[in-house]
């Protein structure tokens, strides 16, 4: 009979477990809460708490609403948001993760208190229209320069001060490999200033799955197609491990994976919460004992 555990580190992160806290602290209330987006990069999960009576809207409907109560989940939101909750009378219950709610302050303050004839150049690094991202870019009104990977580097200008932050779920590697870039191409008297706002939550998760993927002869790597941080994690646990399988459920579960395998190890991103984690184990149990 086939071993098979659960990676003890996998589920949700602070932000994520904070912000589903709270939806469902007020769903026990009044049973119905909006939620400016899905509160997680995870279907399942999402799907779970709409049963309950969560409704995710999206920024175009947050303009039509007035005298509500509506969810800001852990990514963090612009400036523009807030001032459209007053606008329209909206209680915010704010589950800003407060590793992203310190990045975001920092780069609002880079950008509002630098001289506006000398203010430097402010880049981020992470995914192009990912919430955190939005929510940085609009501390800066949209003038911050975001490049995904070290190839998009040639967007910034190198006559120019430098300040560069991270999306908090991004790579610690890549950003160093990026840091390094810069330094080499900054023309002489330009500032460079780095700032590695990673999540240690979340990188420090690293090192540990991809033990975890050494481990067994299987991986079954749980994440939604939406996760960020899911795929940086995946593509550790490949690495790792080459026979590793991306699945969103247990649906996904191709049983000719499973034959012959004596361990076989279950993980996921930091959007993938324990019960699913867990009903896939369940399936994985079923289907190596029939």
């Amino acid at each position: 009979m086939a071993i098979i555990e659960i990676d003890n580190g996998s589920g949700f992160c602070f932000g994520v477990t904070t912000a589903i806290r709270k939806a469902e602290e007020e769903l026990n209330k009044s049973g119905h809460l909006y939620c400016l987006g899905d509160i997680v990069h995870n279907t399942a999960e999402v799907d779970r708490l709409a049963s309950r009576g969560l409704e995710t809207i999206t920024h175009e409907q947050l303009e039509q609403l007035h005298d509500v109560k509506v969810l800001l989940r852990a990514h963090g939101e612009p400036p523009e948001t807030y001032e459209t909750a007053r606008r329209n009378r909206i209680e915010i219950i704010d589950a800003t993760c407060p590793v992203v709610l310190k990045l975001q302050q920092r780069i609002n303050t880079a950008f509002n208190t630098a001289d506006p004839t000398n203010a430097p150049q402010i880049v981020i690094y992470g995914k192009r229209g990912h919430a955190e991202v939005l929510g940085l870019v609009g501390q800066t009104q949209g003038q911050a320069t975001v490049i995904e990977n070290i190839d998009e580097i040639d967007k910034i200008d190198y006559t120019r001060d430098i300040h560069l932050y991270s999306q908090t779920t991004k790579s610690v590697q890549e950003f160093q490999r990026i840091v390094e870039e810069i330094k080499r191409r900054v023309k002489p008297g330009v500032t460079f200033r780095s700032f590695d706002t990673i999540c240690r939550s979340v990188a420090n998760r690293i090192p540990q799955i991809r033990e975890f993927a050494r481990q067994h002869e299987l991986i079954l790597f749980v994440s939604g197609a939406k996760s960020s941080n899911g795929r940086i994690l995946f593509a550790e646990c490949l690495d790792a491990n080459p026979n590793s399988h991306l699945v969103s459920n247990e649906d996904d579960i191709d049983p000719a994976w499973l034959a012959g395998k004596e361990r076989i190890g279950i993980c996921g991103a930091t959007s993938t919460p324990r019960w699913l984690m867990q009903r896939v184990s369940d399936t994985v149990q079923q289907l190596t004992t029939n």
